[in-house]
């Protein structure tokens, strides 16, 4: 073995220290095996996005500002933080401290390569010192990671991070960050006590220790310079090999999120991509691995396994078959079997029988949008979910309610079937005159919904709102007959074509009014108007002139024509955040506000805002009949009872959503609740303030 002394008082040290001539070799030789290995896997990946279908959406415009914006984002690990905070310092500790390392070794190739062979090295000196100290300091940040990632696997286990997909690669990924850290301070500290700990390298101080505790132990500096060799070689050689492996196993996601995150859609989720026009019956959602875009194939590439997703799915809570990471890892795993030629092709989607993916599995979605809210690498469920719900729509296998919930709706313009004549029906109990907007000129359209004009329960909700709106002078008028189902759910189980015939119809009848804006009594009828329909060219209107009452109304309170100053009632209450008027349109603030407004104390349940819990109604589960252990709106009731700190002296539950309010009623019934909590919505607690 070679020892090459360096200059007395020189502060650096060697880098090659006890390693030979033909060591260096072999190791650069290693080293350009390793990055052609590394360089080739990457083509390899982009090579099988470029093989994905066209995606509709435009990913990659305003290229720089999309590389700032997730710059920011991942660097920050601010989504990581999202739910949890352990996760989050956790992952910034191995994020950061990977990375420090990752540029301290580029620094000293640049130094050993370029700075050396054409001039002298800069790696001395002060610069040497902070080097060393920065390094020491950082590695020891990933060590504490990679040390709180090993806890929480392998001592709590946590749940969410184990599943039919954790496998050998999810241990030797963790693993091999492991011996990478803690093999660097052992080589480092046998280097400190091989060289006589000289006086600068109290710098290092993590090395100095483990330098120190080697010396305690009795190790003397001639075994340390042996034993160097052998700890120079394991480093160098994990580390080569974990380089080589990045685009072939887990680690490829610190490529892949990255990439995710910049070609994400800022509205995804909120609309849906639409069918090509000439696409045939056959071609329509998920007939095989060629119909994933590039972005599906980049998504499932993406996924950690983290189980972010799994552990906030209200269907998966409430036992039904959806494990949304194990859907997207699904596909994954079938589309790279495929291509391998270790798996036979047979439909991405079936009910029953052999396929990729159960029928009652996307079934059991209630596009609630919570595992792509909790998803810190921006993965799109809910895309490649409707594609799957729509090949079962266009293969005649859609779920038997939900099928007569959309025969209703082609032949009477609404889910329940009833005539189109008495969707103004609710009108009739009240004492004036609701204005019809297709008379006269308005302010705003109001679109009322298929549930609070045809459900009793709602209608009570409805004619609080017109209230409300006649109490504060709203210029205002509704549709009457004409309106039909906005469609935002007939979208989302599955019926492209049953839902643009409903755009033509509805934008058909707002544009033969005259108004200036739009307002919705139902978040999910607010987000199509808003998101989805002026993507059609039927429509003329932009997601500007669409607003939630919430949204009205209270600005209506805040310029104080309402009346209400904040002491009308004295109720004890907690607020649900619907999915589509929350997590989907951050609308959080103007429905608390309309809540305090009316002099309720106002609790708030743990799962609030952007965290709110689903009811199950979404995604077409106010349509089905499922089995659960327990159902979301029963779940969601009993944290309101148990969980806010108000506890069960919460009287009443307020809800902004039609859907919601019917969802929670029958939570009530089932889950025993009747006595001991009301459901109420705002309209209605409004209402009765004034």
């Amino acid at each position: 073995m070679r020892y090459v002394a360096q200059a007395e008082g020189t502060v650096t040290r060697e880098t090659f220290w006890t390693i030979s001539g033909v060591g260096e070799v072999l190791f650069y030789y290693l080293a350009a095996v390793a990055v052609l290995v590394f360089l080739y896997g990457v083509y390899d990946r982009v090579a099988r996005y470029t093989r994905g279908a066209d995606d509709p959406f435009d990913r990659l415009d305003d290229l720089p500002g999309r590389v700032l914006s997730a710059t920011r984002t991942v660097f920050s690990n601010v989504n990581q933080f999202d739910r949890d905070l352990y996760g989050g310092l956790m992952h910034a500790f191995i994020f950061w401290g990977f990375l420090t390392l990752l540029i301290g070794t580029t620094i000293l190739g640049i130094d050993m390569d370029i700075a050396r062979k054409v001039g002298e090295s800069f790696w001395t000196g002060d610069f040497y010192l902070a080097y060393s100290l920065t390094m020491d300091a950082m590695g020891l940040l990933f060590v504490v990671g990679i040390g709180m990632a090993l806890y929480r696997r392998y001592w709590v286990r946590n749940e969410r991070l184990w599943g039919k997909h954790t496998g050998p690669e999810d241990h030797l990924f963790v693993w091999a960050l492991f011996v990478l850290g803690v093999g660097g301070y052992l080589t480092e500290g046998l280097r400190i006590l091989g060289t006589g700990f000289p006086d600068f390298e109290t710098v290092s101080f993590v090395g100095w220790f483990v330098a120190d505790v080697f010396a305690l132990a009795g190790m003397s500096e001639s075994l340390a310079v042996d034993l160097y060799w052998w700890a120079w070689w394991s480093h160098a050689l994990v580390a080569l090999a974990f380089v080589a492996a990045i685009p072939y196993a887990k680690p490829f996601h610190m490529l892949s999120s990255y990439a995710n995150v910049v070609a994400r859609d800022d509205r995804a989720g909120k609309r849906l991509p639409g069918v090509p026009d000439d696409a045939s019956p056959e071609e329509i959602g998920y007939t095989g691995v060629e119909d994933f875009t590039w972005k599906d194939r980049l998504d499932q590439d993406a996924c950690t396994k983290c189980g972010r997703c799994s552990s906030v799915c209200p269907a998966k809570a409430s036992g039904r078959p959806l494990d949304p990471r194990d859907v997207i890892l699904d596909l994954k795993a079938y589309r790279e079997a495929l291509g391998a030629g270790d798996a036979e092709e047979q439909p991405i989607i079936a009910d029953g029988g052999t396929s990729v993916i159960n029928s009652e599995t996307m079934e059991s979605c209630m596009a609630c949008m919570a595992c792509m809210d909790a998803c810190p690498v921006d993965i799109e469920h809910l895309k490649q979910f409707t594609e799957m719900n729509r090949r079962l729509t266009e293969s005649g296998q859609m779920d038997a309610n939900v099928q007569d919930a959309m025969m209703n709706v082609f032949q009477n313009g609404n889910t329940f079937g009833d005539p189109e004549r008495k969707r103004p029906d609710w009108t009739d109990d009240l004492d004036f005159e609701v204005p019809d907007a297709r008379d006269q000129p308005v302010e705003y359209v109001w679109y009322v919904g298929d549930y609070p004009s045809y459900d009793e329960r709602n209608r009570r909700i409805a004619r609080a709102l017109a209230t409300v709106f006649e109490r504060a002078g709203v210029d205002y008028g509704i549709l009457y007959e004409d309106e039909q189902t906005a469609g935002n759910d007939v979208r989302r189980v599955g019926e492209e074509g049953l839902y643009e015939m409903l755009v033509e119809d509805n934008a058909a009848a707002i544009q033969d009014c005259e108004f200036d804006s739009i307002v919705c009594t139902d978040p999910h009828a607010y987000n199509t108007f808003a998101n989805e329909y002026p993507e059609f060219d039927a429509c003329e209107w932009s997601g500007d002139d669409v607003f939630h009452y919430t949204q009205v109304v209270a600005d209506l309170a805040e310029q104080g024509v309402l009346g209400l100053d904040g002491t009308e009632l004295d109720y004890t209450v907690t607020y649900h955040d619907p999915c589509h008027l929350g997590r989907y349109n951050d609308v959080f603030e103007a429905p608390r506000e309309l809540v305090r407004a009316t002099g309720a104390d106002l609790f708030e349940m743990p799962r609030n805002r952007s965290d709110s819990f689903c009811c199950g109604g979404g995604g077409g589960g106010l349509w089905m009949e499922v089995e659960e252990e327990t159902k979301p709106s029963e779940e969601r009731l009993r944290e309101a009872l148990e969980d806010t700190d108000a506890g069960e002296a919460v009287e009443k539950f307020v809800v902004a959503c039609p859907m919601c309010a019917t969802m929670y009623e029958d939570g009530r019934k089932t889950g025993g609740y009747e006595d001991d909590i009301e459901v109420i919505g705002l309209t209605e607690l409004l209402a009765e303030a004034l």
